[in-house]
């Protein structure tokens, strides 16, 4: 036998010792977990608690007291609705019944403060609004999105005042989702599920339900680590569902990682299925998760995590504060399948964003059996949606350059450099180095049409741009690969080329991206589309180019100038004044409204008109 052969060997039997320990402690735990009485756990409760105040420093004890009553209203909530309520939004719940017998949780959040009483996507009289759909990552539920100390940290929170009706959805067999039709959850068939069917069932089927529910044409996807992978495999193999998403925006996108931080771990994560599923069952992973949960002090149970992270995945978690992980780790955890995990330990093993491998190769088998048999890959490369990757450059869970192997040459990639895995979902930051990234993606390829508000007797109009002045100014979206970029268009965002280039999806549309060759064209209400020349209609710039109130198209706003003379032409068109000619986004519109492409204004010194 050669050598490689022997270390191969000796690791799988190094696994399959872990996971027969493994297997025991797990057992000893489940026993801890139905024997031990209600005051024994609150025994361990509070000896833990002591035991940590006494231990630890009074600077300690002093950062554990700040925002001590958020943190407990966060911490204490019981649901998604409680957590939602504390701030002060309202939060729908939605069933929705798979093809396949599975009852899965939807909520939603369609009002800003002050909307509760109205009508929200429920006909020609109600508020109109376009969708966005997230998802969470492997082992949560939708809590982690909303789990967050302040406000403004919270991205459905901030969607939803920009005037988007937002859902987020949840996977069969966690909190929101252990029922089903045909089994009960104490049966092993109810966890005979993997990702497989998180594709083929739970993602599309929350998508038409949603779509159904709101009569929307399409809604905007966004997603969490597992979040991301799910619609991947989804996006990849409906075609049809492509039209239905506008764009796709992974935030620490998951697809085939390269492995575990502790090789010891990695080694079991590589071995058998066989193996993991003796140590594991076959039904919930890690149950015994919320019994630790219930019997340690929450800064104890805080640290065991922060300890797991680092061995698993080498995080450290710096850009989570101490408040902010006391807060959000108690509903980090939710129930999925074992079978949903083996699948991840699958593709690590292979490298590859494949289905689920019901036929693995025994592991000391002396036999090529990849030679006769290969598991279907998902065919990311089909895509059709666009995609936008903000990943972080110390997570070890995304292996960028896999991703853009894989997926299709529309894919814009944007690096956070000191980000890990989590920081997308808590970080302190996450609103100014994460929001606008995804906020400008979704001007850029899903932005709302003009809505109107009933209600109040009289017909207002309101774009989601007028919210982009809460954002910190930050630099220029990323932009695509040097050889996707136009060299006609040196200003273009990432977003806006990825725009251009999906909205011209015929050989006979690929006109060159629009421009300006004059500024007189700007002046006359027209811009150029290759040869051909078009118009556009008006928004009020405020502060920021191409912003404002939108108005019919081709009309001009009411709304009184605030720098002399100021001359407003076209959507995102010009505005000529004392302090200078800034011009705005010039796009086209099809037929049926929408942009065909954009150029992202600049403010330009020009001559004053009076």
């Amino acid at each position: 036998m050669s050598s490689e052969f022997l270390i191969r060997t000796r690791r799988e039997y190094a696994a399959l010792l872990g996971s027969l320990i493994l297997i025991l402690l797990e057992t000893i735990v489940r026993i801890i977990t139905l024997a031990l009485p209600g005051p024994v756990i609150q025994w361990f409760y509070e000896g833990s608690r002591k035991a940590f105040n006494f231990l630890s420093s009074p600077q300690g004890r002093r950062n554990r007291g700040k925002k001590k009553q958020i943190v407990n209203s966060i911490t204490q909530a019981s649901d998604f609705v409680e957590l939602c309520e504390i701030f002060g939004y309202s939060a729908e719940e939605h069933i929705v019944h798979t093809s396949d017998g599975y009852l899965l949780g939807l909520h939603r959040l369609g009002w800003r403060k002050g909307e509760e009483e109205q009508r929200v996507n429920s006909g020609s009289n109600s508020l109109q609004k376009k969708v966005i759909y997230m998802h969470h990552g492997l082992l949560m539920n939708s809590e982690v999105w909303v789990c967050l100390t302040e406000k403004e940290r919270c991205l459905p929170f901030t969607l939803v005042e920009m005037g988007y009706d937002v859902w987020l959805g949840n996977n069969r067999g966690n909190k929101y989702s252990k029922k089903s039709v045909h089994n009960a959850p104490t049966d092993t068939k109810f966890w005979d599920f993997s990702m497989d069917e998180f594709a083929f069932h739970d993602i599309p089927d929350s998508i038409s339900y949603i779509l159904t529910t709101t009569a929307q044409p399409s809604l905007s996807y966004i997603g969490f680590s597992q979040g991301t992978a799910q619609a991947f495999a989804t996006l990849s193999i409906h075609p049809t569902l492509n039209d239905k998403v506008d764009v796709f925006i992974a935030l620490a996108p998951a697809m085939a990682p390269a492995g575990l931080a502790s090789s010891v771990v990695d080694s079991l994560v590589k071995t058998s299925p066989d193996v993991l599923f003796l140590a594991f069952g076959r039904r919930a992973i890690l149950g015994s998760t919320t019994m630790w949960q219930a019997i340690l002090y929450p800064p104890i149970f805080v640290r065991f995590i922060d300890i797991g992270l680092s061995f698993l995945f080498g995080w450290q978690s710096q850009n989570i504060t101490p408040h902010q992980k006391l807060a959000a780790y108690p509903h980090l955890y939710s129930f999925t399948s074992t079978k949903s995990v083996v699948h991840w330990f699958q593709i690590i093993r292979n490298g590859t964003f494949q289905m689920y491998d019901d036929e693995v190769q025994a592991p000391f088998s002396l036999t090529n059996g990849s030679k006769y048999y290969k598991v279907a890959k998902f065919p990311t490369r089909n895509i059709k949606t666009p995609i936008v990757l903000v990943y972080g450059g110390s997570d070890s869970l995304v292996d960028i350059n896999l991703m853009r192997k894989e997926l299709p040459k529309h894919t814009i990639a944007q690096e956070i450099p000191h980000y890990e895995h989590l920081d997308f979902l808590w970080a302190a930051d996450v609103h100014t180095q994460v929001f606008p990234h995804v906020i400008d993606a979704l001007n850029s390829f899903a932005a709302p049409e003009q809505r109107k508000l009933s209600g109040s007797g009289n017909d207002t109009l309101r774009t989601n741009r007028e919210t982009r002045s809460l954002l910190t100014p930050r630099s220029q979206p990323p932009s695509y690969s040097e050889d996707e970029r136009s060299p006609q268009a040196p200003l273009h965002s990432g977003y806006q080329l990825a725009s251009a280039m999906r909205n011209a999806e015929t050989p006979q549309s690929r006109a060159p991206v629009p421009r300006s060759d004059s500024l007189s064209d700007l002046a006359s209400g027209t811009s150029k589309y290759g040869d051909r020349k078009f118009s556009v209609t008006s928004v009020v710039e405020r502060g920021v180019a191409g912003e404002g109130d939108a108005g019919s198209s081709g009309a001009e706003s009411s709304s009184p100038s605030t720098s002399g003379v100021e001359r407003k032409v076209g959507e995102r068109g010009i505005s000529v004044g004392k302090g200078g000619t800034t011009v705005g986004v010039v796009g086209e519109r099809d037929g049926e409204g929408q942009v065909l492409a954009g150029v992202e204004g600049k403010r330009r010194k020009g001559r004053r008109r009076e």
